[in-house]
């Protein structure tokens, strides 16, 4: 009996491999690409909010600090108003003051001049007596200064007026450094609140990534967002902190 040929025939071959066909291994690919893509989106999604949360505290202390500056700006220049008013005062009193010890003095030359040494006393004691109960300090520095000097002014002192507005005039420049300082917080203030805008603009790029089909589209929003977070950073690094941060604790700065 003849032998039946059991061997297939080339029609009926088939071949296999472990090799997956191109369509798979593209597959596998996207998939790993959308994977990876989605953990580095997460991830920048953590950092922006990050960056977004401190931004807006820096910039909420730097309002706060712009307010405080202005309100002590405002007490400042009040006080230095009155400083200048009670300086006024001052000035006047003495003023008249000196106009009265002229008349003493006027008074006792003409004693000299009489030879009336009872009235000559007299007159020195008045006006020693009204020295020392009538005159301020700067006045009797001034007439001390005018008798060693031969003057007939004791107003005419080098810086004597000045002296009277002296305090007026630091409480009114401080209160316009504070002004400045104030100045200064509002526009950094202002500036990490463009920086929030930044990182706002950079949340919604990355939240819209998934939302492409295409994976170069996602691949070039992603992108767009990483540069506009990387200029965000930059930008803000920029600025300087709150006065008093520089120690970098929050419970020590917030006591000051």
């Amino acid at each position: 009996m003849k032998k039946k040929d059991i061997r297939p025939t080339r029609s009926e071959t088939v071949i296999y491999s472990d090799t997956p066909p191109d369509n798979a291994i593209k597959d596998q690919k996207a998939l790993r690409t959308a994977k990876w893509l989605e953990t580095v989106v997460a991830i920048l999604l953590g950092i922006t909010t990050l960056l977004s949360a401190w931004a807006t505290w820096i910039g909420s202390l730097h309002s706060g600090i712009q307010s405080i500056n202005f309100t002590k700006s405002n007490n400042m220049a009040s006080q230095g108003t009155a400083e200048y008013n009670l300086g006024m005062q001052l000035y006047l009193s003495d003023y008249m003051t000196w106009t009265a010890v002229k008349d003493y003095y006027y008074d006792l030359e003409m004693a000299k001049a009489d030879g009336d040494q009872a009235q000559i006393d007299l007159i020195t004691e008045k006006i020693e007596l009204f020295k020392k109960n009538s005159i301020s300090d700067m006045l009797a520095e001034g007439i001390q200064w005018m008798e060693e000097n031969n003057e007939d002014d004791p107003f005419q002192m080098p810086g004597m007026i000045e002296s009277y507005f002296e305090s007026a005039e630091e409480k009114v420049d401080r209160s316009q450094e504070l002004l400045e300082e104030g100045m200064r917080d509002n526009t950094k203030g202002d500036s990490y609140n463009l920086v929030t805008v930044i990182y706002s603009l950079t949340l919604f790029l990355l939240g819209i990534v998934g939302t492409f089909k295409n994976m170069p589209n996602r691949i070039a929003v992603m992108m767009i967002a990483v540069a506009f977070l990387v200029f965000g950073v930059i930008y803000m690094c920029t600025i300087p902190l709150p006065t008093g941060f520089e120690r970098m604790n929050f419970f020590e700065f917030s006591r000051q």
